[in-house]
C-alpha cells in the first residue's frame, strides 16, 4: 500500500478547514471519497482537492464496498459517530473518529468491539498526541523536570456563534464534549493515570439565548491516585483562552495555546528563580495525526491511543456530566489502562494553507 486512501464522512467545517487541506501534505495518505448530505458542497470540495468520488450518506455502504477506500475519517455530529464507525469496520475499513468517540459508553464499546472483530484500527482524533510541544511537556514531566507532579489546571474557551451544532444537546453538544475532552485527556496523560472521582458546576449564560439547550461553561475538579488534583474551565461564552499549567514539587510547566490546531505554542518551565521558554512554530496537527495513523495502517502496527483511549475519556465525561447535574462528587468507574504518547509519535508539518470553505 503506497498511500492510505481515506473517505471523509461529513463535509462540515472541521473537514474543510483542517482535514482535507492536511492530507495533501502527507506522503502516505490521500482522500478518494467524500460522503455528505450536501451534494453541491461536496462536489465543490472534491473538485478543489482532487477527490475522485462523492457519495450521499444513503450511499455509504456503496462507498465502503467500492474497493477505493482503506479508512474513514468520521466528522459527523457526535450522535452518529457510532453508526458510521461500526458500519465502516464491518466493511473492513479503519476508523479515525472525531472527539468525543461517541455519546454513550455502550456505543463506544460497540465501536471498539466492531473494530476488534473486523481486525481494523479504531482511533479517536487526538491530534495533540503527535504534536511536538505537547509531547515535550509530557516528557519533561516523566523525566522529573519539575519534581513530583501534584496539580494540573487549564482553561479552554471562546465565543461560539448561535446555530452551531455544538450547541445542540441532541448531538451531545456542549463545552465539555467539544473542549473539555482536550483538558481531560491532557490531565490523564500528565498524571499517567485515570481519575478516581470528579465534581463539576455548570453555568447557562445568564439569559444568553445561545445556551438554552447546553451549558455556557463548566468548571470541573478531578481527583487522581496519590491525592493529586486537576481542575479546568471550558466555555463557549468568553474571550478566547487556551492554556494549561502543571505544578510540581520543584517547579511548573505552562503551555500556552495548548489545544487549538492553528496556533504556535509557547512552553514555559519555571524552577526556583529560573525561567526557560521554548517557542514552537506553528505545526499542522491534522497532517501529523493523519501521517501517524497512516503509518500504523501501512505497517500493520496498533496505534498507541486506540479506541480504548476514547472510551476512558467518555466514561470520565459521563461522570462529570452526572456530577454537574447532581451537585455531588461522582466516582469514575474502573477504567482500562492506557498507553501514553511518546516521541515516536511526533509528526511535524507546516500549516496547510490551501483551503476551500463552502
Amino acid at each position: 500500500m503506497s498511500k492510505v486512501r481515506f473517505a471523509v464522512i461529513g463535509a462540515g467545517w472541521i473537514s474543510q478547514e483542517a482535514f482535507l487541506p492536511a492530507v495533501s501534505q502527507t506522503a502516505n495518505a490521500e482522500v478518494t471519497a467524500i460522503v455528505s448530505g450536501d451534494a453541491g458542497k461536496a462536489a465543490k470540495l472534491a473538485a478543489f482537492h482532487g477527490v475522485p468520488s462523492v457519495y450521499d450518506y444513503s450511499e455509504f455502504d456503496v462507498m465502503a464496498k467500492s474497493g477505493a477506500v482503506d479508512a474513514v475519517y468520521i466528522a459527523t455530529p457526535n450522535s452518529s459517530h457510532c453508526e458510521y464507525a461500526v458500519r465502516a469496520a464491518r466493511h473492513g475499513l479503519h476508523c479515525l473518529v472525531e472527539k468525543p468517540l461517541a455519546t454513550t459508553a455502550a456505543d463506544s464499546e460497540a465501536m471498539i468491539d466492531a473494530a476488534r472483530k473486523a481486525g481494523v484500527y479504531l482511533v479517536t482524533a487526538y491530534r495533540l498526541h503527535n504534536d511536538p510541544a505537547t509531547i515535550k511537556a509530557i516528557e519533561l514531566v516523566r523525566h522529573g523536570a519539575i519534581g513530583e507532579v501534584r496539580h494540573f489546571s487549564s482553561v479552554f474557551s471562546f465565543q461560539l456563534a448561535a446555530g452551531n451544532h455544538r450547541l445542540q444537546s441532541a448531538h451531545w453538544g456542549g463545552p465539555l464534549q467539544d473542549l473539555g475532552v482536550y483538558c481531560l485527556n491532557a490531565a490523564r496523560h500528565v498524571f499517567g493515570a485515570n481519575p478516581l472521582r470528579v465534581s463539576a458546576m455548570s453555568s447557562f449564560g445568564n439569559g444568553d439565548p445561545r445556551f438554552g439547550d447546553v451549558e455556557e461553561g463548566l468548571t470541573v475538579a478531578l481527583e487522581f491516585p496519590g491525592s493529586r488534583l486537576a481542575q479546568f474551565y471550558v466555555g463557549f461564552g468568553t474571550d478566547a483562552m487556551d492554556m494549561y499549567q502543571i505544578l510540581g514539587t520543584k517547579g511548573s510547566i505552562t503551555l500556552w495555546n495548548g489545544y487549538r490546531f492553528e496556533m504556535a505554542r509557547r512552553l514555559v518551565v519555571q524552577r526556583n528563580d529560573a525561567t526557560e521558554t521554548t517557542n514552537f512554530e506553528k505545526t499542522d496537527n491534522f497532517s501529523g495525526m493523519i501521517a501517524y495513523f497512516a503509518d500504523c495502517i501501512r505497517e500493520k502496527r496498533q496505534p498507541r491511543a486506540d479506541g480504548t483511549e476514547g472510551l476512558c475519556d467518555m466514561q470520565v465525561m459521563l461522570a462529570i456530566e452526572a456530577a454537574a447535574k447532581s451537585g455531588h462528587r461522582e466516582d469514575v468507574p474502573p477504567l482500562p489502562d492506557f498507553k501514553s504518547y511518546d516521541a515516536s509519535m511526533i509528526r511535524s508539518f507546516p500549516p496547510a494553507d490551501r483551503k476551500l470553505l463552502v
